[in-house]
């Protein structure tokens, strides 16, 4: 892991009138980093990743992502990261080439890169027989892993997958994280929020967010020892009673 500086947040927050959703955050992201961003449902995660991806302005704080000010630099923000929902990101009812054409036109990537590229990736996801079949055709795990696929296509600095990994069976779980983790290596820095608290133990680091604070950062090592636990699961549940919240 490098330690190059993709994402610094500084005391970052955001208010809806008089509720805090995130309330002064401040972590430091590096370079090919996994990074995992947990929280129970109401802790502010979501509201915090919107943040650094652009999509939302915060309210007061400091942060840049790929070198970028969130406040000034936001549509340069979203040029040099992927992004990928916890709710299937591609069209349906276009075919697998044609959602790769599409989003990497997106990014403004040549017809020459976008030809030689896609060429790979099918092979590399044993798709290139199923190129032109609807994407709607496809297993959810294969639509989970294009969907992956298709938002570091343009070879972004950062990729947020907000639960990646939701609904699929466990051996794709596994294979979607070997992705990941050849993602890491290429220098791709993960952002990821999960639910699965087995899937924190394959992270570099790991926060955990309770009513819109970090309330503790760490390696999953790290975070076991000090909480005197066995499991991330233990350490989650341990943060997770003292939230108030309930709902993002």
């Amino acid at each position: 892991m490098s330690t190059d500086r993709v994402i610094t947040a500084e005391h970052l927050s955001k208010r809806f009138g008089s509720f805090t959703a995130v309330d002064a955050i401040s972590f430091d992201v590096y370079r090919g980093e996994i990074f995992g961003f947990l929280g129970a449902n109401g802790a502010g995660k979501t509201t915090a990743m919107r943040m650094l991806s652009g999509l939302s302005m915060p309210t007061s704080g400091k942060a840049s992502v790929a070198g970028f000010d969130v406040y000034k630099e936001n549509e340069k923000i979203k040029q040099n990261i992927g992004y990928m929902s916890q709710k299937f990101s591609l069209y349906e009812d276009l075919t697998v080439k044609e959602n790769i054409r599409f989003y990497a036109g997106i990014y403004g990537k040549s017809n020459q890169f976008i030809k030689e590229k896609t060429a790979v990736v099918l092979d590399r996801l044993h798709l290139t027989a199923e190129g032109d079949k609807l994407v709607k055709s496809l297993p959810l795990g294969w639509k989970q892993k294009l969907a992956f696929s298709v938002a570091i296509f343009h070879e972004p600095k950062i990729v947020f997958l907000d639960e990646p990994t939701g609904g699929v069976d466990p051996v794709t779980r596994r294979e979607f994280w070997n992705m990941i983790y050849q993602a890491a290596n290429a220098g791709i820095t993960i952002f990821v929020t999960t639910h699965y608290m087995d899937e924190a133990e394959y992270c570099n680091r790991v926060s955990i967010m309770v009513d819109g604070r970090i309330d503790a950062l760490d390696t999953p090592q790290q975070l076991k020892k000090t909480y005197g636990v066995a499991t991330m699961d233990d350490v989650f549940l341990k943060l997770a009673r003292k939230a108030v919240r309930s709902a993002d």
